[in-house]
């Protein structure tokens, strides 16, 4: 399947900072193959699909342990793939992204193999913790799967958010590097979720949008990436302390898809 392989993403995924062995395999079980495959695919969506304007790499490190925490936009994980591809193509060595998979992936035939070789573990604390403590890039969604739940009118919003990734960040000394994604409920506009179809498939819920199947529209989409929120402490302080951080982080992320949404209608950067 060696053809699948772009060679420019080839040459990238060389230059990745990971720990491969002489297998092209890392600690995680993470495989160069596999990761080059998947970004190929990616690259054809990122570039010429979806046309993905990014904005504020310049505030994402270019080693060591980070958190990009962002919102949900669209019925599935649009948002997680254009994050992951756009740290590989606007980083300088490029990073990999590694996310916490929803736990039902492990249920789906192959996918929970893929998500393994790509980098994107059970979504476990202790797996979080451990990616941080090894210096990777990880990606959070503090809305979870509600958050790709959100319907047409409400894809400009933010539901609430868990608190354990700041608590992790403090206990981890992470940096947390806010992001909006703006353009995902354009390129699936749902209508309704179908829960009963996600229990027959193993999936939290079914997106329905008005052409029935949430196939992804080409719609160009956008990401912004804004100044890194540290915050002091073990990660054991007060329900109130914590909350009082996910507030500044939502808020953080909230001005970005703004700014994001105003500049796809026309109003300046």
């Amino acid at each position: 399947m060696a053809f699948l392989i772009d060679r420019e993403v080839a040459d990238r995924v060389d230059r990745v900072e990971i720990p491969f062995n002489s297998q092209g395999v890392d600690p995680y079980g993470i495989s160069k193959k596999y990761v080059a495959r998947s970004l190929t695919m990616l690259t054809f969506l990122y570039k010429k699909y979806f046309r993905v304007s990014v904005f504020g790499t310049e505030n994402v490190p270019a080693r060591g342990r980070a958190m990009l925490v962002g919102n949900h936009s669209g019925g599935v994980a649009l948002d997680g793939a254009m994050v992951n591809a756009s740290m590989f193509w606007e980083m300088n060595p490029p990073r990999l992204v590694q996310g916490m998979a929803e736990k039902f992936i492990n249920r789906v035939p192959f996918m929970g193999e893929w998500a393994n070789r790509t980098g994107h573990l059970t979504g476990l604390p202790e797996h979080a913790e451990r990616l941080l403590r090894d210096n990777r890039l990880l990606l959070v969604f503090p809305e979870g799967a509600r958050g790709t739940a959100k319907l047409y009118h409400e894809r400009h919003s933010l539901v609430d958010f868990g608190t354990g990734f700041v608590r992790l960040a403090m206990k981890t000394q992470t940096p947390i590097i806010p992001f909006g994604f703006v353009g995902g409920g354009e390129a699936i506009p749902t209508i309704i979720n179908s829960y009963t179809l996600g229990a027959l498939v193993g999936a939290p819920y079914v997106p329905i949008t008005p052409y029935i199947f949430a196939i992804p529209l080409p719609v160009a989409l956008e990401l912004r990436y804004g100044e890194p929120l540290v915050f002091e402490g073990t990660g054991s302080e007060d329900d109130e302390v914590v909350q009082g951080y996910v507030e500044r982080i939502k808020s953080a992320i909230a001005g970005l898809i703004e700014k994001g949404a105003a500049h796809r209608k026309g109003g300046g950067q």
